[in-house]
């Protein structure tokens, strides 16, 4: 190729040179010492040390193979402290999010390409996008019926088998079953654990949501300590708010600090303004059940039966008096009956041994008239057979028999030889 000098007298450069020239010249109008704002959507982000985001124009469709591209990328000293920051504010670039950012121009030669270095990010727009979306979101979820959905399922009149989301070892879950266990009641807590901060924790929560529907627990709890605005984001999720109100369960929440009201806390069924709150209402309700139907009526059973048993141990009382006196009165009256059958039987009693020794004396002297001894003394003699037996008469012995004669001082043998009875 030749140059034509009659064309002008223009320099030719190296590609270095022609770079460096660049350089300068993109140095002196958006350079270091003259950064700009750039407001574009982000197309494409990748954090590792640094953040490197493709920026687009806001609304260009992806399929436009012309639309601009800036490639900018923030460097970790300064990227660190602004990613706490917005962190802090609930703030997560990705995809679709518009954003303003300030810094320079800068030039890789090596590459061709001009960079953008990002020393800032307009956190209140970004934060005025967010609660715009939020806005947007809770503006849906009202049109479709879903704010108030779960807040017409019916809580059991004794909520005691809780369904619990949340990350055990936590302050808020700890706050939250300490009020439940230390209650005095029965509560049985079904678990689901789940991430409660990060970009994990919507979809985890939504499954367990689903889990402990299915389940058949009273009611499900959702719990999360304060914490940022960004660690509380997770429940401004869509998919959260849709899966609270599709619950056929009622869903309750006890989510940050007191002044914090994220968007499940208005779809849900009741909202506690923190995980202490929560469990504080739900033991009342039981507390509130147990002393209407519990507590009050034993109370009156109590008080009518207290009525019942005084009454009846005054009655116990008045009988028992009247029974000390009827039968102090009677043992009077049997010890004076007692008293008179002594004395007729001791009267009684004398003229019946009179009578028996006025009898046995008759009776002796009668005997004593037909006494045997008598009448032996008499000369009578008492004559028994060989068998022992009284001879009354002839016939009652035989001729050569022996027989025994009885008289007054004695006895002696006698052989019959001869009987001499009267004949008629």
């Amino acid at each position: 190729m030749q140059h034509d000098e009659s064309e002008g007298d223009e320099t030719i450069y190296e590609v270095g040179q022609f770079y460096e020239l660049l350089t300068a010249q993109l140095e002196m109008a958006f350079g270091r010492r003259h950064p700009r704002w750039v407001r574009g959507e982000v197309a494409k982000v990748y954090e590792k040390t640094h953040l490197y985001v493709d920026l687009v124009d806001a609304g260009s469709a992806s399929s436009d193979a012309k639309r601009p591209v800036l490639n900018a990328h923030c460097w970790g000293s300064q990227w660190n402290p602004l990613k706490k920051k917005l962190a802090s504010d609930g703030i997560t670039l990705k995809p679709g999010t518009i954003v303003n950012l300030f810094g320079y121009v800068d030039l890789y030669a090596p590459q061709g390409r001009i960079g953008f270095t990002v020393t800032a990010i307009d956190v209140q727009g970004l934060l005025g996008d967010v609660a715009r979306r939020r806005q947007e979101l809770i503006a849906r979820l009202d049109a479709e019926g879903l704010l108030s959905t779960n807040k017409s399922r019916r809580v059991p009149s004794v909520p005691l088998r809780v369904g619990l989301v949340a990350s055990p070892g936590t302050e808020g879950y700890s706050d939250f079953t300490g009020q439940l266990l230390n209650s005095g009641f029965g509560f049985h807590i079904t678990l689901v654990k789940t991430a409660v901060q990060g970009e994990a924790a919507p979809a985890q929560i939504v499954g367990a949501i689903e889990t402990l529907d299915d389940h058949g627990v009273d009611i499900i709890c959702l719990v999360r300590g304060g914490g940022s605005k960004g660690d509380l984001a997770c429940f401004d999720d869509e998919r959260v708010a849709r899966a609270i109100a599709a619950s056929t369960t009622p869903v309750f929440t006890g989510i940050g600090h007191t002044g914090d009201e994220s968007v499940a806390d208005l779809v849900a069924h009741t909202r506690a303004i923190t995980p202490t709150k929560l469990g504080e209402e739900i033991a009342s309700l039981v507390a509130e059940w147990n002393e209407r139907n519990v507590r009050l009526p034993a109370q009156k059973v109590l008080s009518a039966g207290e009525a019942m048993l005084d009454e009846a141990t005054e009655y116990v009382a008045e009988r028992r008096r009247t029974m000390i006196f009827a039968v102090r009165d009677r043992i009077r009256a049997e010890r004076r009956h007692l008293g008179a059958t002594r004395q007729r039987l001791g009267l009684q009693s004398g003229y019946i041994m009179d009578s028996a020794t006025r009898l046995l004396q008759s009776n002796r002297q009668l005997l004593g008239a037909y006494d045997p001894k008598k009448r032996l003394a008499q000369g009578w003699a008492i004559v028994t057979g060989r068998n022992g037996n009284v001879v009354r008469a002839l016939s009652d012995v035989e001729l050569g028999e022996t027989v025994r004669v009885v008289v007054s001082d004695g006895t002696f043998e006698s052989v019959v030889i001869e009987k001499d009875g009267k004949t008629s």
